[in-house]
């Protein structure tokens, strides 16, 4: 199989796009047309997954967190990302790194955190914003069904849980050709009006060039009208951080063992309990602590990340619990996510989850 065929796929799922602005996720090392035998899939990047994976004879590494993240100036082996970089080289091995992209969609890991968690109603927590377009068109009458539909597949009019939206109004539009044209209507050089219907319909941006492709093909028109505004609306299917709740409410003491159960975690961080049940549960796998106000603002009763600092922990303000469970801790079923993906989409192949604990913090009990 073809590395291009496994990575267009993730990122059918979790595009590019999504990620944040200082990540570098996607292709980190090979090239689209290599030919791939095998995946291992990991969190990180170490010396140790790269031996696992020339010893299983595996010559793609699936990770989250990427190896680069800057560029790297010499490639010397004074640290284990020049090490390890070298190495994949050498060994022609590819790696692939899913990061905040596959953080900010539905069933990525904080959707897997949900669903440890068994939490329900579970919705973005911080939405993304300046992702949503408006696309209008002008298309004649009999021809408007055909050109909807068309954008539609091509991935527009999706809002929340509903597809298919869009907004039509009728009315009379005016053209004249010149002796270069070849009108679908009316004749050259004369002024043509067409009772034509005005579709409106959005889409998020990273799919722009695949809808307008949509667009050209199904239009009759040699010169296509059509307009495209930015929107200021959230885009509510991708974004950082979930928010869901328990079926029923829980004493706080009793959800934060549970976290630290579900979690396997050897310490659990959290605030003073505030001596209210748990059910409304915010999350976010990572360095989450920038969301803490967004939970807050939603009136989650805890909030669940890693990587909190000490003056941090007071921006609680006894308005919600934090809980950090760790960086590694937070993101370890992110393995569970890319295998299950994986898996589903090429159940033949061989998809292998490391054997290695990757996680570089220790704890003395």
């Amino acid at each position: 199989m073809q590395l291009k065929q496994i990575t267009q796929y993730i990122e059918s799922i979790a595009p590019l796009a999504f990620q944040e602005s200082y990540d570098n996720a996607g292709l980190t090392i090979g090239q689209p047309d290599d030919e791939i035998s095998g995946i291992l899939i990991t969190l990180d990047i170490t010396e140790e997954i790269l031996d696992e994976a020339i010893s299983k004879k595996l010559n793609l590494i699936v990770c989250h967190h990427p190896i680069v993240f800057s560029g790297i100036k010499k490639l010397n082996g004074k640290n284990y990302i020049e090490r390890c970089v070298s190495k994949a080289i050498k060994n022609d091995i590819a790696i692939y790194a899913a990061h905040t992209n596959l953080d900010s969609i539905f069933g990525g890991v904080n959707s897997k955190i949900c669903e440890k968690l068994n939490l329900k109603n579970c919705r973005i927590l911080d939405p993304a914003l300046n992702f949503l377009k408006k696309l209008v068109t002008f298309v004649p009458v009999a021809d408007a069904e055909k050109v909807r539909k068309a954008m539609f597949e091509a991935g527009a009019g999706h809002i929340g849980n509903y597809d298919s939206c869009s907004f039509s109004q009728t009315g009379n539009g005016t053209f004249r050709g010149n002796d270069l044209t070849n009108p679908y209507v009316g004749e050259r050089n004369q002024l043509h009006t067409e009772e034509e219907t005005r579709i409106e319909t959005i889409f998020p941006k990273h799919i722009q060039s695949k809808v307008i492709q949509a667009l050209l093909q199904a239009h009759p028109y040699e010169e296509v009208a059509y307009d495209i505004y930015p929107l200021d609306n959230e885009y509510t299917q991708a974004g950082i951080g979930m928010i869901g709740e328990l079926q029923e409410p829980v004493d706080e003491l009793d959800f934060l063992r549970k976290i630290k159960d579900a979690f396997n975690c050897e310490v659990v961080k959290h605030t003073q309990p505030l001596g209210k049940s748990i059910r409304k549960v915010a999350v976010c796998g990572g360095s989450g602590s920038t969301y803490l106000s967004k939970a807050i603002a939603q009136k989650a009763d805890i909030f669940i990340s890693g990587d909190f600092k000490y003056h941090q922990f007071f921006d609680a303000e006894n308005q919600i619990i934090i809980a950090d469970i760790g960086h590694y801790e937070s993101e370890q079923f992110t393995k569970e996510v890319f295998y299950e993906l994986l898996t589903k989409k090429f159940p033949k192949f061989a998809v292998h989850l490391s054997d290695f604990n990757t996680n570089p913090v220790n704890y003395l009990i």
